[in-house]
């Protein structure tokens, strides 16, 4: 093995988003490519060879904008032409130790020249040791691996089910959530936009407004398995929950023998300041779903629950070839090493602060800022009115960022930023926001 066992943590007492154009990183609110109006010089990249094979062999489900990446390092990638952006939205949030972490590199490298897959009919060392150190931060159950956050939100879909009587099958979500792209996942997604064109949807999913606790008691009944939500909605705009709210779906699950699933492929491994979202809120709850930057930017996916739940997801009922291989088993485990070793969740914290402090100035300035919304490294700012230009004209300024629900500005920039280069990057945000007032 690369990498040694993690030490206990002493927080152990503690989900493929949009391929819709609206999201996509950096894209303009247009139903239109999002490159489209852009010249070779002012997005610095002109069409290559490899956007002309695109074209004629990759589905274009994706909006995409006329520059192809090349190389990443820390918070910076550059592209073909040698441009240089800073990245504030680091592969989709998967990138939380920035683009190709050296500790990652180091543990795929040495991984990949050992044992690159085998099936889940075997054991593999690195998979046991990532099992526990997911753990020993969470609430001390056990894991089962994936690639996404979609397969984990499956996994916790069929073992609600599996694990509550016949009779319950029903999951409530939340308007404004976002649960994956699979068909049941696309289902527990309440937003209807995601739903066009795919019916008849996955039956059993009842949809409350997020924040709603007595929605939420009047949408449960005998057949109600489980409640599944987000702790902050990242792609619904970084909402965070009323105070009180997730205590109050924890007590409603209780009363009515329901599981209670957070999907944390956003909120966690540390994105907030904590190892998991549900440590903020003091809430534990029965599963919860892991993906984005479980591994530093290697596909990886897991669903933690209990050690009793967990039985009732038995042999033949489900499985994930891929899940748990060990290529992403060390780059898992060299995520939580270098959190850990790096003091990065105490950073996270401080840029936090940082980012506020600069995001609040602009609001008191400008007249299209409605609210700023943080917690640990998910950051929103509410514009007033479509914010999808101000990506495009961020990116020109060699800025990447991202545009959710229309007016919502999202940055999810990586634990290892510099001070330097966050301010750096609110200067270019703030001049391009502020000289539309």
């Amino acid at each position: 093995m690369s990498t040694a066992p993690l030490p206990e943590s002493n927080d152990a007492s503690e989900s493929s988003e949009a391929a819709d154009p609206h999201d996509v990183p950096g894209a303009a609110e247009a139903e239109a490519s999002p490159g489209e109006g852009l010249t070779p010089d002012e997005n610095g990249s002109a069409p290559s060879s490899v956007i002309a094979q695109f074209d004629q062999y990759v589905i274009p489900n994706y909006g995409r904008f006329p520059v192809t990446l090349v190389r990443g390092s820390g918070s910076h990638v550059w592209d073909e032409q040698g441009n240089e952006y800073l990245d504030l939205f680091p592969g989709w949030g998967c990138n939380l130790l920035g683009h190709c972490p050296p500790e990652v590199v180091q543990a795929v490298q040495q991984q990949v020249e050992q044992l690159i897959h085998v099936p889940n009919t075997w054991y593999t060392e690195a998979q046991g040791q990532w099992a526990a150190a997911l753990s020993q931060r969470s609430f001390g159950g056990q894991a089962f691996f994936c690639n996404s956050g979609a397969e984990a939100n499956e996994a916790a879909i069929k073992l609600a089910r599996l694990h509550t009587p016949e009779e319950r099958y029903k999951i409530i979500t939340f308007e404004g959530g976002f649960h994956g792209r699979t068909l049941a996942t696309t289902t527990a997604t309440a937003q209807p936009k995601y739903h066009a064109g795919l019916g008849p949807l996955m039956a059993g999913f009842n949809y409350v407004p997020f924040g709603d606790l007595d929605a939420v008691a009047a949408a449960i009944d005998e057949t109600t398995a489980a409640i599944l939500v987000e702790p902050v909605q990242g792609e619904g705009g970084v909402r965070i929950p009323p105070e009180g709210f997730l205590a109050g779906l924890r007590a409603l699950a209780d009363e009515h023998e329901a599981l209670l699933i957070f999907d944390e492929v956003q909120t966690g491994c540390g994105r907030t300041g904590h190892w998991f979202g549900y440590q903020h809120f003091g809430v534990t709850p029965d599963i919860i779903t892991l993906a984005k930057s479980l591994c530093g930017g290697i596909a990886g996916g897991a669903m933690l629950t209990t050690a009793e739940i967990a039985g009732s997801l038995r042999p033949g009922m489900h499985a994930s070839t891929f899940g748990g291989n060990p290529i992403a088993a060390v780059a898992g485990i060299a995520v939580l090493q270098t959190i850990e070793e790096q003091n990065l969740l105490q950073r996270v914290t401080a840029l936090e602060q940082l980012f506020r402090e600069r995001l609040e100035q602009l609001q008191h300035k400008c007249e299209h800022v409605s609210e700023v919304r943080t917690l640990g490294l998910m950051i929103g700012v509410e514009l007033t009115h479509p914010a999808g230009h101000f990506v495009q004209a961020c990116m020109e300024r060699g800025l990447l960022i991202n545009c959710t629900q229309e007016t919502v500005i999202r940055l999810l920039p990586a634990m290892t930023l510099s001070d330097e280069l966050a301010h750096q990057g609110c200067d270019i945000l703030c001049d391009v926001i502020g000289a539309s007032s």
